[in-house]
């Protein structure tokens, strides 16, 4: 039996082992949890049966005692008593032969693989004749476990975040700002939100402070759980183009930019920026050390926020993980509990910095204004069944902390829908849901017509919008998708646009119309999901001809050169892969689901922090206008790329500049 306790005791502690390295550093998945608890309930059986039974070389426990007292090695007191059997009780040498030294030489070989045998039981666990080293080989498994517990349960035990209280940018236009407060207290109530110009700096002349009298925006007089005790509101009649900045009577406060005209810019500048990114889960990778609710991915977007100056950040889904590293319930209350924790994150107030007449109000990092898409971890993994449950109590929170914020649905839908579009400056935009319409992602075929991420009424609102003229000075059109529109990832790729060819091949035909067509803006995709970066091109097919005239002359239906580029960027702060998944798929010129190739412009996939910044510029020559993404990890600058607008020539419309 002893053998097959050590065979228990090393295979149970390696896969323990392996599989909370791999928790912990790379995937904390659901399915990993079983397997580790498990491996250690059948280590400790198999290591404490073992332990009792006499499997290990151990030399007599009078020399152990007796190497103990007199401070010897096991190799000294060996020989001393090898010389001690030569001599006879008066002292001569004996003169029968001496005994043979083939059990003194095992015994003392034995002691001296004791150092090896120190090492193997703290590589595979296995207990060793010392107690403090097998006590330290288990020891060292029980940690392991507590480290997995801790990630698993701290924050949903500890943390439940129903004393949160808060407030939130979200989408502003350039004659409006909505808001949304969070607060538990009754005590604080009635709850007054005034805003005003913020005031320039040192003027405080009497003309001055009169212009700048605070205006009410909103009094709440009562919040409760139906709500989550959160209130929105928007203020209206304000100005394009002006800062203001808003007080709440519970002691938050806060400040926001509105945005310029659509189709200009802010007065003050030539540039439009805003974020990307997509996946947010605390503590991942795991550290001992940091808060349980801590978000890296937040301390370092911080760090970007007052060189970039952004006006908004797109966040594409991923905002909470309900069933990463396990699922605690499938209730609206099990997933407000995941939204109040994310916000409860300390990495959303930085070490504060010193307040000055110009930035007397939170971190900029809680001003930044944020519009969400949601995907599938707000839901469940890789969510293709629709409005069933668990999909109402999912969207439950979304409904109270994020669509409140977010902007209009298009034009003709209703306001509560989970898509929407908006003009910001120099470019349009369309917040796609990915999840709530599509077709199961297995079952049929990939190229079916009939299978549908957007359904037949957001489809027709995507292609309304791709084939609406733009207003004077918007020179681009940006749709947003939560997965992935390439082909090019290999990994669970029926979850994103490769599963949904026949319908992104449609998409693809209409953004190549929008852009080929005379006067026609930039087209480009943002998405997330994959935890990596990667650039594609999407380039229209050159054998694809229509007719022209009465004559039934074919011509080229679009224009040389005419191309999309997708931008995917994940995570904000979660694992990134540590293999491989993306590479290009050589597709055929044409033919449904093909549109071409997706041809790689870049793959970075390392990094648990990436942050794209999509700089738009006013026109540089020739009608022009550039647009420039910025991709930085962890903090860092690694990688850009501009595209072209208004530039039909071959080869014209992308460059590399860093």
């Amino acid at each position: 039996m002893s053998i097959l306790y050590h065979r228990l005791t090393w295979i149970s502690s390696l896969v323990l082992r392996f599989c909370t390295f791999f928790f912990l550093r790379w995937i904390p998945g659901h399915h990993f949890v079983p397997v580790i608890f498990g491996s250690f309930i059948v280590y400790l059986f198999s290591f404490l049966r073992l332990k009792g039974a006499p499997t290990f070389s151990q030399v007599d426990s009078s020399t152990n005692r007796q190497t103990e007292a007199d401070g010897t090695s096991p190799a000294e007191q060996l020989i001393r008593e090898e010389k001690a059997s030569s001599v006879d009780t008066n002292g001569a040498a004996s003169k029968a032969p001496a005994q043979p030294k083939k059990d003194t030489f095992e015994q003392l070989r034995s002691q001296e693989d004791g150092d090896l045998q120190v090492l193997r039981s703290l590589l595979t666990g296995l207990p060793s004749p010392s107690f403090l080293w097998s006590m330290t080989a288990l020891g060292i498994n029980a940690l392991l476990v507590l480290m997995v517990a801790d990630l698993v349960f701290t924050g949903p035990m500890l943390y439940d975040g129903k004393d949160l209280s808060f407030n939130r940018v979200g989408y502003i236009s350039d004659t409006s700002a909505k808001l949304l407060i969070r607060e538990p207290d009754p005590a604080q109530l009635p709850i007054i939100i005034a805003y005003r110009k913020e005031p320039v700096e040192d003027d405080f002349t009497a003309a001055a402070i009169a212009q700048n009298d605070w205006t009410i925006a909103d009094k709440i007089y009562y919040l409760s759980e139906d709500t989550d005790y959160t209130y929105s509101l928007t203020i209206n009649r304000l100005k394009p183009s002006t800062r203001y900045e808003y007080s709440i009577s519970n002691q938050q406060s806060g400040t926001f930019l509105t945005a310029p005209r659509p189709g200009q810019f802010h007065p003050s500048t030539s540039k439009f920026t805003f974020l990307t990114s997509s996946c947010i889960k605390p503590r991942v990778p795991y550290s001992p050390l940091s808060h349980p609710l801590s978000v890296p991915g937040l301390s370092y977007l911080s760090t970007l926020l007052p060189k970039l100056q952004p006006s908004f950040m797109l966040f594409l889904g991923d905002f909470i993980y309900i069933d990463v590293p396990r699922r605690f319930g499938s209730t609206p209350k099990t997933y407000r509990s995941e939204y109040r924790r994310v916000y409860a994150s300390p990495s959303w107030s930085p070490p504060s910095r010193p307040a000055t007449k110009s930035s007397p109000h939170n971190s900029p990092l809680q001003n930044l204004p944020w519009l969400h898409v949601f995907d599938d971890h707000e839901i469940a993994n890789d969510w293709d069944a629709g409005t069933s449950p668990p999909y109402p109590a999912a969207l439950d929170p979304f409904n109270i902390y994020h669509s409140p914020l977010n902007p209009p649905s298009p034009p003709g839908h209703s306001q509560n829908t989970t898509y929407t579009t908006f003009t910001h400056g120099p470019a349009s935009f369309f917040l796609l849901d990915t999840r709530t319409f599509r077709s199961p992602s297995t079952g049929l075929n990939t190229t079916d017509p009939a299978k549908s991420m957007l359904g037949a009424k957001q489809l027709q609102a995507v292609l309304a919008w791709l084939k609406s003229l733009t207003q004077p000075g918007v020179q681009w059109k940006i749709l947003v998708s939560s997965v992935p529109f390439t082909r090019n990832w290999r990994v669970n790729s029926l979850d994103t646009w490769a599963g949904y060819l026949s319908e992104r091949q449609t998409l693809l035909e209409a953004m190549w119309d929008a852009t080929s067509a005379p006067n026609g803006p930039g087209v480009v995709v943002l998405s997330g999901d994959r935890h990596e970066f990667a650039a594609t091109s999407f380039p229209a097919p050159s054998t694809s001809t229509t007719s022209v005239g009465n004559d039934g002359r074919q011509e080229n239906r679009w224009a040389p050169g005419t191309k999309v580029t997708e931008f995917s960027c994940s995570p904000l702060s979660m694992f990134y892969l540590p293999f491989r998944t993306y590479r290009e798929d050589k597709g055929s010129s044409s033919g449904v689901g093909a549109g071409g190739e997706d041809r790689v412009i870049a793959y970075i996939p390392d990094g648990n922090s990436k942050v794209g910044a999509v700089e738009i510029e006013s026109e540089v020559g020739n009608g022009q206008s550039r647009l420039r993404y910025r991709l930085f990890v962890e903090g860092v600058e690694r990688w850009g790329f501009v595209v072209t607008a208004g530039d039909k020539g071959e080869g014209g419309r992308e460059a590399v500049w860093g």
